[in-house]
């Protein structure tokens, strides 16, 4: 009987199944990524990461990441962060710095002291074809006099018979970020569906929901592309600050609250241009090690 050897991790909350790739034979499809994130007949996660040896010879791994509906994506900052406690823990590297190939391209993640991880996540994109968005007759809500588009923008979306602000930005990912007074009264669990699938957003795109706490604080919610709302979001936090920041909202380091811990975010691009790199730093924990019996329905 063919079995997966996995190990199920967290990120302030956002849950992971890692599969190791380099010591055991893989072959991920979608039909058993979802039975693998399915929390009642499989193991369940957010998202399946998965190690591999890099294609490239600039990097150290490579990383593949498929949500709870099958779909690959191209990042994922929680489940970065598991990935380097994950190829430590294991004894694939004794480095703390190591580099990471994956479809959005080169991250950097770091290992730090305390055990907590940080990572490069690389400059945040605004031009919205790169992100993509489809921004075609529409005018930007900008919150501040500043370039439409390639300089980051709020933009006027349709969604269920309403008009709402997004600022639409990739992380490696596309998001879509709201301004809302309350978290815990956001309407996540209706728009976030909608504005996921949102036809502007041609590959989907991650829905957050924002709430300013302060100059160096927020509090956030994130709908995920193919997961559905997640206790946590990685890139979903650099997405809000950077949006916070582009609007003269937040400063450059900012404490993102979301419901299964706390991340913090820097960014220096109004300082030092928009093409300076997020970081993020938060927790990597180990939940538990197991075995999946691949034919066995």
């Amino acid at each position: 009987m063919s079995r997966l050897k996995f190990t199920k991790m967290q990120g302030t909350g956002n849950d992971f199944v890692v599969l190791d790739g380099i010591r055991q034979q893989v072959t991920l499809t979608p039909a058993l990524a979802r039975r693998i994130a399915d929390r009642h007949f499989g193991v369940g996660c957010d998202q399946i990461l998965l190690v591999e040896k890099p294609d490239t010879a600039d990097a150290d791994f490579r990383y593949r990441i498929w949500n709870s509906d099958g779909g690959e994506v191209e990042q994922c900052g929680n489940g970065a962060r598991c990935f380097v406690r994950f190829v430590h823990d294991q004894g694939l590297t004794r480095q703390n710095d190591i580099r990471v190939q994956t479809l959005s391209g080169i991250i950097t993640p770091r290992l730090e002291m305390d055990g907590q991880v940080t990572i490069n996540m690389g400059a945040p994109i605004f031009h919205p074809p790169r992100i993509p968005f489809d921004s075609a007759n529409l005018t930007p809500l900008n919150r501040r006099p500043g370039p439409a588009g390639d300089g980051g923008a709020w933009w006027p979306l349709q969604v269920d018979g309403q008009e709402v602000a997004v600022f639409a930005v990739s992380m490696g990912n596309p998001h879509a970020v709201q301004l809302i007074e309350d978290v815990e009264t956001a309407p996540v669990l209706r728009q976030g569906p909608a504005i996921e699938r949102h036809a502007r957003f041609p590959r989907r795109v991650n829905a957050g929901f924002m709430q300013i706490a302060g100059r160096d604080r927020i509090r956030l919610r994130v709908h995920e592309r193919g997961a559905g709302e997640t206790l946590a979001c990685g890139t979903g936090a650099c997405a809000a600050v950077v949006a916070g920041i582009r609007s003269g909202l937040l400063e450059a380091l900012v404490r993102v609250q979301t419901r299964g811990g706390e991340l913090t975010i820097r960014w220096d691009g109004d300082r030092n241009g928009l093409n300076s790199p997020v970081w993020k730093t938060g927790p990597a924990v180990t939940v538990f090690e197991g075995e999946l019996e691949l034919n066995e329905r």
